[in-house]
Parts: structure tokens; C-alpha cells; sequence
């Protein structure tokens, strides 16, 4: 026993050299010190030296006492005090010396800390700067690398203005509002417009509300709705909805750039256009070549900008939002100015046909003009007729000598095909005249009451003003002739597509979270400000085009009608230009921030390591710049350039952006109907109703827009879920459909609670018994082959073993065993869970394990184990009883047992039976087990092409013929096919070798017997040895002759005993609870009694006589003797006979069948018959390759109703 020493010395704050008066922890307490000292543990370490500040004692009663002072050491201008506890020779910080109150914790402090050190750390947390940043910072020069890594990390700065608002209003602002938001308005009118425009700014206002509860749910790093989707529905929603949002970046990238072309060729420089159109007929073909070529060039150049360096961009950024900003502005002030003074853009009109403005070479609106002969300054005055309505006219000032002429125009070339006025005309053409109309009447028009209907067109249908009159034609206008036409065939759901990615955008300010000072302050406002902004803007929008704009301007979606100008530039004040720049530049930098936030999204994706084949596209440059990201990034760009419509672009990624807002939506939605523990998020105003009305509406939408584009993403992300399912890395996230899977699993354990399962509803849920060999590796794989190959019946498997031992010294042993029972289940495709329990006994453990497997309806109703192959060996001599022991377990609680023999030459899942058959030997009726599991078997690849044969026994009383007869009607009605036999088995007499063999297995037995000596007999046996070899020695006087036949007895037993070892081995039944009990008693208190009185006993004669008269009736070879004149059981040979009988045909017809299904006998009753029971079990299946015993658990579990 180590002494203790307990010093108790009155210490004041004040006498401890080193510590300051004011010490906070110190100054306002004194009181005790409490030093421990132990002889024993000072005694063994090496004396502490005074370097180490350490306490010296002495070992041994009179030793020096402890000092009353502690030495001090000082170092970095420090002072700490040396350790004054046992054990502990270095010296620790005051605050842990001064830690007395938490001694009760201090074994567990490494895994349990204490609460102050844990709040230190987290208030020393801060956000890394992630993203654009990070790689912006990453790019700088080499001295501030170095002055960075010895200065602390900078804390982010960003409020909620930089960091969230305008970011999200350089996303959502793009190129829809300037290029296609007019003709939204036109075509489907302003009603339309304003419910197009309100749904999809709902859609974005509802997910950025279950955003902001997901962002305020904890911190979310850079990654912004992949992390947010992944965390809280788990990888494989989170990867497939990942690389879908990627996807749509990546276009919308696309979709930008061809905005920028469109808007370059079309109203910037329209002569830089390289393919010319041949006719009026190819002129959409090469716009489309145009718009390749050239945005496969900004793509490369935009690219190649983003791989240089990120930090280039973001200092773009400021001035394309600026660009943005001055371009709406503009539009709001035209709108203002319009009222008083309406911009000058005239449009021709052929009665109420629009005309296309690049035709009017000679600027002539009419069929002829006059022109005097003389070359006089004079007016032209146009013919007018009756029906036509002029706004545009000329006086005319004749002069008396003066002489008119009348001339054609260019546009009556166009339409009569030639110059002179006697000319054959269009029909539409001669029946109507032209007029001009003012294409921006102004805000005080009124012209919004012509506007607030939809005017959907079909593709190469004129654009037209309904208000205007005029006299139909017999033939439809040509695409020859210089109208303005509609391009594509517009409808609502089109136009919801093409404009819902301008309200996209609105992660912008949760992918910079990492650059945040207050992520969950600034994301929610941030994020809901700019949708209210961008909402509030587009709406406006919608009622001043309607009220500004002529109809057939804003239908105009080229602004064909008005020479070419862009249709919203001509709204602009003070020049259209405002608009034309502004939006050529935002474009540009909404597709350079398209170009650097795809790719590393892909990164964080592919970082993730939950897609295998994504992940090289995590690794990039030193610095971090995700090249090979970018790189898959650009040329999915450029697949989208080569459609070169923006119109068809825009429907892809709208359909990318809904399924993640959906999500988004999904997560919030589920996180609040589960009420999970980890589920607070810092943004209160979010309801679950909101979150699946914002679902609902973007699931609309998705279909709304475009059916078939919906259907094609929701195949690519469920074919990306089950990639991820199968071939992904496991990820725990706490997500929740985890939750959602405790949640639906615990209703549904509820509901299967309410009664047993109907006969139909039965499927076999097994229970596989597995044996571990010293290296945790598993004897018969092949059962667990075998038990995946039942599993067409989809049910519940546990795969179970039993680790002998104790559980507190054994866990790490049963966690190593699950493991490997995990990557077993893993390689056979077993789908189930795994269950180890530690015991002393294996048998009691099965036990257990058959009891406690399970919960609820959900408990295993078949055991499936492996046949014990030596039990007749010394190798495993307790097997065979583990075996019989875990029949009757099975039998007593009515589970079914399905026992494989020859396991290893079962068919393993990569060798399919091409032929054969499928054998089921009917003798007993136990729940139709037997017909069911030939079935499931043939349900799997490897047994499917096997046919299927049933034989039943007839005894001599029996009609073999109707049993035939019933028999198929039976399995007619099961709808089984198979083959069906019933084989006749008459009365014969016993065999002799029935009643030898029977002989064999009684004597044997009786041996067992005999051999089978309790532990203490065994202790008495060892004993008497000793003693005769001790009081028979020369030492205590013993006779040569008592010598002698003492020598011949103890020689012949050994040798008995010797020649039976392998018999003694497996008849020693050393798990019984009495001799395990013994063998306690032995080890434990008894045992030492027992061991000291054999030590301390003096022998004497007598007490030699008295003992060996006591002890006569030990077990002698005289015993084994006996055996050669026993008679067998006559029960014995009866079951043999049957045994012996029913092999026999069997193995006569079933010898090719690829497995035998038998009926498994059950055990004897009498524990005495256990060996007798597997020799009965052996002969049965002697001569099968394959046989799997089938015991029924009392229920039926087949049946011919539906």
C-alpha cells in the first residue's frame, strides 16, 4: 500500500512571491492549500529537479517534510508556479493550478474540457475569408505573404450594404430587364407582365426568407446554397442540387455573354457582323453564326481574364454596378421627361402592319411622293384617300408654274416588285395606306389602356396595332416583304421562362458569408432588401413601358420598328446610348462574376469528396484558383454559346435555378415540421407554410415554363442522387432527411405496433449468424452470399456475432468485429444492419442476440447459421451444442431456421446457375416455408434460370395418386410453377446397417458419458495421483510391491486415458453452468481453500486408507468396458431407420439438384439424446452436395388468397 502524506498549510494570497496584489483570482480569497504527497509514487519517479520547480519528498516514514514554499521559475517575463500535486513533474499555468474545484473532473479533462477553455476558443473563432477573396489575397506579392503569416488573420469587415445588398443587386439586375423586359411587356400585357413579374419575385422573396433561416441556423461558410442543401438534406440532395445550381451558373455565364454579342452587333456596331445574310430568309442563320463566333471569343478572353487573377474582376465589379445603376436611372427619368416632351421616334405603319424600319432607305412612310420638275425648294405633298389616317403630314405649296411628278417609293419596289405605278401590287399593299405613328406617345398618352392586354404571336406572324383599321388581304404577308415579324412563337409559360433569371441573383450575399462581420445579421436584410428593390423596379418597370411605349414598339423585340434602336434606349434620356453602354458593360460583368463563382463552386463540390469522379477538379493552382474547375466551367459555357439564342438559353437555367430555390425551400420546410434539437435559427420570421408555398410555387414554375426541360433536370439530379447513393463517399452531416428518416421509421414502427403482419405481407427478415474467427475475420462468408441472395423478399436483415468475453475489457474487440461484419455487408451488397454482443458464453450470447434483435414490428422472423462441420473434432468441441442449444432458442421463440450445409459450395453472386433444379423434399407441413423460399431464391440472378421440383412422401396407407393431384392443384393455386412427384416409401424391415450404425452412435455416446467428469472429480483424481506418488516414495516407507501395482495401475490409465483424449475433449462439457461455477469457485476463494489444504495435509496410513475407501468409486477403465455389451435404443433405431431410409431417396433423386430444401427435425426433448440428434441430421443429408435445412416457426407464411 502506498501512504499518503496530507500537508496543510494556512497560505494568504500575499505570500506567494510572483503574484501581483490584484490579482483578480487571488487577492479577494485566502484560505488553505491542500499538497499531496505519496511515497510510493515520488519513490518510483526520478527526483524532480529544481529547474522543474518540483517538490521534493522522501520515501519512507521519517522523511524530510514537505517545504512550505513552492519555488518559482521565471521565464518570458512570466511567472508560473511549479506543480505541487503527485505525479506531475512539469509545471502548469496558474489558472490550472488554481483549478481545485474541478479535481473531480480532472482525469477526463483531455476529452472533456472545461467550460472556459471551450468559450476561449470559440470567441477567438473568426471567418476565414473564403471565395474571391481569399484567392484575391492569394495573388498579392510575396512580402505581404510573409507579413502575413506573422500577423494575426484580419477579422472581415463587410457590413451589410458592401458585402450583401449590392452584391445581390449586381446578380438579380441583368440582361432580361434591358433586352427582353419590354417585349415581356408588349406581348403578354401589362396585367400579364405585372403577374409574371409578381410570382417570380414572390418565388425568390419566399426562398431568400428560408434562406436567411438556414444562413442564421449556425455559420455557413463560402459555398452559399450547396452548403446550405447539402448540410441540412444531406450529400446525395446536396450534390445533385450542388452540381445542378452549377450548372445554372455556368449557363447563365453563357446566357450574359450572348446578351453582350446581341447588344454588340445589334445596336452598337451592327457592321462588325462577319456572316451576311444571302437573303431576308438566312438573315436569322447568320445571327446565330455571328453570336457564336463572337461569344466564343469573349468566352476565351473572359476566361482567360478570370485565370489570370480574380482581384481584377472584383475591381470591375464596382463599376459595372455603377454602369447598372445609371442605366435604371436613366429609364426612370426618360419615363418623367416623356410626359411633357415625348421622345421623336416614328414608326411606319401599312394600315395596321408594323414596318421594319432598316427598310425605309429613301426615309419615305408613303407609296409615292411628288417631286416638282424644277429644282425649286418645295414640299411634298402625299396623296391621301379617305380611310387612311395621316399624324405625319406635309403642306403643300404650289407654285403656278411649277410642274409635279409622281415617284415611287423604295417600299413600293418591296411590294410591286418594281418602279412603275402601273406595277401589279400586293393586295394587302394596294388596299391600305401608310401612316406614322409616334412610337413613345409619352406617360400622359393614355396609351396604357392599349397596352394591358396580351398580344401572343405565332413565329412569322406580323406585328400588329389593333386599334388601327384596315382591309384584310387575301394572301398572308411574306417573310419577303418588310414587316416586322415575330421570331418564336410566344405564349405565358414562355415568357415566364425567359424572364424569371432576372430575378436569380439572390445568393450572392450568402456565398460571401466568409467575408462577413455579421453573417446572420447582414445575409437576412441584405438578401430580403435587394429582392424588395429589384421587385419594386421591375414592377415599376412593367407600368411605365405599358404606359410610355407603343404596343407594337414594345412587341418589336429587336426594335426593328424604330431603325434599330434598342427598344428600352429609347425611353432613356438624355440619348439612348445611357441604355446601350450601360447594359452592353453590366452584361459583361455579370458573365465575368458567372465565369469565377461557377468554378468554385465545382471546387467546393468536388472538396467535398462526395462524387468520385468530380474530385480533380478540386485541385487547382498554388494559391488555390480552381484551373481545372474553370476549365470544365468554359466549355460547358461554350455549349451554350453554340445554341446562340438567348431565348433558349434562358429556359435551361431557369430550370437549374428553380430546382435549387426548391430545395432551399425543401430544407427549410423539413427543418421546422421535424423540430430537430440543432434547428434555431436567428431569423424568427420564417414559417414552415411560407417555406412550401415558396416550393410549390417554384415546382410550378418549373413546369409552367417548360415541362420537358423539367423533366430532363429533374432526371440528370435524381441519376447524380443515385450516383452519389451508391458510389459516393458516406457523409454525416446531421442533415435533415436523416431526421426525416428517424421521424417516418418511428411512425411506422408505430404503425406496425398495431398487429401481426398478414400472412401476405410476410417476408423473411433474417437474423444471420456469423463466427469470427482469433483474427476477427468471418468463417463462412458464403452465408452472408446466400442471405443477399434471399433478399428479393426486400425485408429486414441483421447480421449478428458474438465476441466472447467481457463487455468493458471487449468493446474495442465488438467495434472492430462491426466493422468488419460492415465492409462484409458492403462487398456482398447486403443492405441491413449489424449487431456484436459480448459474452462469456457464445451460447448465451446467441440467446440474447435473438431476444433483443430488432425493435418493434421490425424484429427478425428467420435465423439463418451455419452447420457445424466439426463437431465430431476436438477443434471446436463445444460447437455442435452451441448449434442444438441455438435450435431450440429458435424454436421456443416461433422463428424460422434456415441452416445451410456445404455452405462453401453454394453459389456465390458472380456464378449464375445456367440449368438445373431447385429441389424441395415436402415431409412436413410447418407454414409453407418450403414453397415460399425456392421462390425468393429464383427471384435472384443466380438461381433464376433454375427450375423448380417438389417431391412428398406416401406411406403405404396413403393414395399416391391424389396426393399428386392435390399437390399441383395446391401449388396452382399458389401460383407456383414447378414439377411435382410424390415418391412412396413402404414398410421394410430394419437393416443391419440401420442397427449397426445405431450401435455406433449409442456406444459412442455411452463413452462420451463416461469421459464426461466434472471439474472436481478431476481435482480428486489429480489429488490421489499426488498422494500416491508422495506416500508411496522410499521417503514414507513403501513396499516394492505396493509400488509396483500402483506403477501398472497409474500406466494403464494414462494410457487410457491418453488413447481417449480426443473423446474427452468433446464430451468435457466446460461451458455447463455447474462447472463453470466450479471453475469460479476454483479460481475465487474455494478454490484457494482447496489448494491450500491439499498443500498442507500430512499424510498418514490412515488417512491414505480412509481416502482411497472414499474415492473408490472413481471413474476406471473397468467403465468403457461396460459399453461393449450395451443394446441400442429402440427409438434410436427407428429414428436412424427413418433417417437412413429417407437418404437414400433422396440422394436417388436429387443427386444433380443444385440445393435440396429439407424439412429440419427438430431436437430432442431430453438434453441426454443432443449427440444421437446430429448424428440423426448427418445421415439424413449424407451424399448432398447442397442442403438447406428448413424449420418453420409456427405461422403460416404462404397462402392462396390474394
Amino acid at each position: 500500500m502506498a501512504s499518503v502524506r496530507f500537508t496543510v498549510t494556512p497560505t494568504k494570497a500575499e505570500d506567494l512571491p510572483g503574484l501581483p496584489d490584484t490579482s483578480p483570482e487571488i487577492s479577494s480569497r485566502s484560505g488553505t492549500h491542500v499538497r499531496f504527497g505519496s511515497r510510493e509514487s515520488v519513490s518510483r519517479s526520478e527526483p524532480p529537479s529544481d529547474a522543474s520547480g518540483g517538490v521534493t519528498t522522501a520515501a519512507g516514514g521519517g522523511g524530510t517534510e514537505t517545504p512550505d514554499h513552492v519555488n518559482m521559475e521565471q521565464g518570458d517575463g512570466n511567472s508560473k508556479i511549479a506543480s505541487v500535486y503527485i505525479n506531475n513533474s512539469h509545471g502548469v499555468d496558474d489558472d490550472d493550478f488554481y483549478d481545485r474545484n474541478l479535481a473531480l473532473f480532472e482525469e477526463e479533462m483531455d476529452t472533456r474540457p472545461k467550460v472556459s477553455s471551450l468559450l476561449s476558443r470559440l470567441a477567438n473563432y473568426t471567418n476565414l475569408t473564403q471565395g474571391a477573396k481569399e484567392h484575391e489575397e492569394a495573388e498579392s506579392i510575396g512580402e505581404k505573404k510573409k507579413a502575413s503569416k506573422s500577423a494575426p488573420p484580419q477579422s472581415p469587415q463587410m457590413g451589410t450594404f458592401m458585402g450583401v445588398y449590392l452584391p445581390c443587386l449586381q446578380n438579380i439586375f441583368g440582361v432580361i430587364l434591358f433586352l427582353r423586359l419590354t417585349w415581356v411587356v408588349g406581348t403578354a400585357g401589362v396585367l400579364q407582365g405585372l403577374c409574371i413579374v409578381f410570382i417570380c419575385c414572390c418565388c425568390t422573396l419566399l426562398t431568400a426568407i428560408s434562406m436567411s433561416a438556414i444562413a442564421t441556423n449556425g455559420v455557413v461558410p463560402a459555398g452559399g446554397s450547396y452548403f446550405m442543401i447539402s448540410r441540412s438534406l444531406g450529400p446525395e440532395f446536396g450534390g445533385a442540387v450542388g452540381l445542378c445550381f452549377y450548372l445554372g451558373t455556368t449557363f447563365a455565364g453563357a446566357m450574359y455573354i450572348l446578351g453582350a454579342i446581341e447588344i454588340l452587333l445589334m445596336y452598337i456596331a451592327p457592321d462588325a457582323a462577319i456572316f451576311a445574310a444571302k437573303g431576308l430568309e438566312g438573315e436569322g442563320a447568320a445571327m446565330l453564326n455571328n453570336m457564336r463566333v463572337y461569344g466564343s471569343v469573349c468566352l476565351l478572353l473572359m476566361s482567360l481574364l478570370v485565370f489570370v487573377g480574380v482581384k481584377y474582376v472584383n475591381k470591375l465589379a464596382s463599376v459595372f454596378l455603377a454602369c447598372v445603376i445609371v442605366s435604371i436611372v436613366s429609364i426612370y427619368v426618360g419615363a418623367l421627361v416623356s410626359a411633357f416632351k415625348p421622345p421623336n421616334f416614328p414608326v411606319c405603319m401599312l394600315g395596321n402592319r408594323t414596318m421594319n424600319g432598316h427598310d425605309l432607305v429613301d426615309n419615305q412612310c408613303a407609296k409615292t411622293v411628288l417631286l416638282p420638275d424644277e429644282r425649286e425648294d418645295v414640299n411634298v405633298t402625299l396623296p391621301i384617300e379617305p380611310n387612311t389616317t395621316i399624324l405625319l403630314t406635309f403642306e403643300p405649296t404650289p407654285t403656278p408654274t411649277s410642274t409635279v411628278t409622281e415617284k415611287t417609293t423604295y417600299l413600293w419596289s418591296r411590294f410591286c416588285q418594281s418602279t412603275e405605278l402601273n406595277a401589279t401590287c400586293d393586295d394587302y399593299f394596294s388596299t391600305n395606306n401608310f401612316s406614322r405613328i409616334k412610337g413613345i406617345p409619352g406617360l400622359a398618352s393614355g396609351i396604357i389602356a392599349d397596352n394591358l392586354w396580351s398580344s401572343y404571336l405565332s413565329k412569322g406572324d406580323v406585328v400588329e396595332k389593333s386599334s388601327l383599321s384596315s382591309s384584310r388581304g387575301v394572301q398572308s404577308a411574306s417573310t419577303q416583304q418588310p414587316y416586322v415579324f415575330a421570331d418564336i412563337t410566344t405564349s405565358f409559360t414562355l415568357l415566364v421562362g425567359i424572364f424569371f433569371p432576372s430575378v436569380t441573383g439572390i445568393m450572392a450575399g450568402s456565398n460571401r458569408s466568409g467575408d462577413l462581420k455579421d453573417a446572420q445579421r447582414s445575409i437576412p436584410i441584405g438578401t430580403i432588401l435587394a429582392i424588395l428593390t429589384t421587385s419594386v423596379v421591375y414592377l415599376s418597370s412593367v407600368l411605365l413601358f405599358g404606359a410610355c411605349i407603343e404596343g407594337v414598339v414594345l412587341r418589336d423585340k429587336f426594335g426593328d420598328s424604330v431603325k434599330g434602336n434598342l427598344v428600352v434606349g429609347t425611353l432613356a434620356w438624355p440619348t439612348p446610348w445611357v441604355i446601350v453602354v450601360g447594359s452592353f458593360f453590366s452584361t459583361c460583368g455579370a458573365g465575368l462574376q458567372s465565369l469565377t463563382g461557377a468554378p468554385r463552386l465545382l471546387q467546393a463540390i468536388a472538396k467535398d469528396n462526395i462524387i468520385p469522379f468530380l474530385r480533380v477538379f478540386g485541385q487547382g493552382k498554388a494559391n488555390g484558383e480552381p484551373t481545372w474547375a474553370l476549365l470544365l466551367t468554359a466549355l460547358i459555357a461554350e455549349l451554350g454559346i453554340l445554341i446562340a439564342s438567348l431565348d433558349l438559353v434562358a429556359p435551361i437555367l431557369t430550370m437549374f435555378f428553380l430546382m435549387c430555390y426548391l430545395f432551399v425551400n425543401l430544407a427549410c420546410a423539413l427543418q421546422t415540421l421535424l423540430r430537430t434539437p440543432n434547428w434555431r435559427p436567428r431569423f424568427s420570421y420564417y414559417h414552415w407554410t411560407l417555406s412550401f408555398l415558396g416550393m410549390t410555387i417554384c415546382l410550378a414554375l418549373m413546369f409552367i415554363s417548360s415541362w420537358y426541360y423539367a423533366i430532363i433536370a429533374m432526371v440528370i439530379a435524381g441519376m447524380i442522387y443515385k450516383y452519389i447513393e451508391y458510389h459516393g463517399a458516406e457523409k454525416e452531416w446531421g442533415d435533415g432527411i436523416r431526421g426525416l428518416s428517424l421521424s417516418a421509421a418511428r411512425y411506422a414502427l408505430l404503425r406496425l405496433e398495431e398487429g401481426p403482419p398478414h400472412t401476405k405481407n410476410w417476408r423473411p427478415q433474417l437474423l444471420v449468424l456469423l463466427k469470427l474467427d482469433e483474427d476477427a475475420h468471418v468463417k463462412s462468408p458464403r452465408l452472408l452470399t446466400f442471405a443477399s441472395q434471399l433478399k428479393a423478399g426486400k425485408g429486414l436483415t441483421i447480421v449478428g456475432t458474438v465476441v466472447p468475453g467481457n463487455f468493458l475489457q471487449s468493446y474495442g474487440e465488438a467495434l472492430a468485429a462491426e466493422q468488419t461484419l460492415k465492409h462484409l455487408m458492403d462487398k456482398e451488397r447486403v443492405k441491413g444492419f449489424c449487431q456484436c454482443i459480448v459474452a462469456q458464453k457464445a451460447r448465451e450470447g446467441i440467446s440474447h442476440m435473438i431476444q433483443s434483435s430488432g425493435l418493434g414490428g421490425m424484429k427478425p422472423n428467420t435465423v439463418v447459421m451455419g452447420w457445424p462441420h466439426a463437431w465430431r473434432q476436438s477443434e471446436d468441441p463445444q460447437s455442435w451444442k452451441t448449434f442444438i442449444h441455438t435450435v431450440r432458442v429458435t424454436t421456443a421463440a416461433h422463428l424460422a431456421l434456415l441452416v445451410p450445409k456445404n455452405i462453401s459450395l453454394f453459389p456465390s453472386n458472380s456464378e449464375p446457375c445456367t440449368d438445373g433444379y431447385i429441389d424441395v423434399w415436402w415431409i412436413v407441413h410447418d407454414g409453407g416455408m418450403l414453397m415460399l423460399l425456392p421462390f425468393l431464391l429464383r427471384q435472384h440472378k443466380v438461381w433464376r434460370k433454375c427450375g423448380m421440383r417438389i417431391f412428398t412422401v406416401a406411406q403405404m396407407e396413403d393414395n399416391s395418386i391424389q396426393m399428386k393431384k392435390d399437390l399441383a392443384t395446391f401449388l396452382y393455386h399458389l401460383r407456383i410453377e414447378a414439377e411435382v412427384e410424390v415418391v412412396e416409401m413402404h414398410d421394410s424391415d430394419i437393416s443391419a446397417y440401420t442397427y449397426e450404425r445405431t450401435l455406433m452412435m449409442e456406444q459412442r455416446s455411452q463413452m462420451l458419458r463416461q469421459m464426461r467428469l466434472s471439474k472436481s472429480d478431476r481435482e480428486r483424481e489429480r489429488v490421489r495421483w499426488s498422494f500416491d506418488d508422495v506416500y508411496l516414495s522410499p521417503r514414507y516407507g513403501g513396499t516394492g510391491a505396493t509400488k509396483a501395482r500402483t506403477g501398472n495401475r497409474q500406466a494403464q490409465l494414462v494410457k487410457d486415458r491418453n488413447s481417449m483424449l480426443r473423446l474427452t475433449s468433446i464430451g468435457s462439457d466446460e461451458e455447463d453452468d455447474t462447472d463453470a461455477g466450479e471453475r469460479d469457485r476454483a479460481v475465487t476463494g474455494d478454490g484457494s481453500s482447496e489448494r491450500h489444504r491439499r498443500v498442507q495435509m500430512t499424510w498418514t496410513k490412515e488417512k491414505t486408507s480412509q481416502y482411497r475407501a472414499t474415492h473408490s468409486g472413481c471413474s476406471t477403465p473397468e467403465g468403457f468396458r461396460d459399453m461393449l455389451s450395451i443394446r441400442p435404443d429402440h427409438s434410436n433405431v427407428r429414428r436412424m431407420h427413418t433417417a437412413v431410409k429417407l437418404n437414400e431417396v433422396i440422394v436417388n433423386k436429387s443427386h444433380d439438384a443444385r440445393v435440396v430444401l429439407l424439412n429440419m427435425p427438430g431436437p430432442p426433448r431430453n438434453p441426454d439424446g443432443d449427440e444421437n440428434y446430429m448424428e440423426f441430421l448427418e445421415v439424413l443429408t449424407e451424399g448432398l452436395e447442397r442442403v438447406l435445412l428448413v424449420r418453420g416457426g409456427g405461422s403460416e407464411v404462404i397462402t392462396i388468397y390474394s
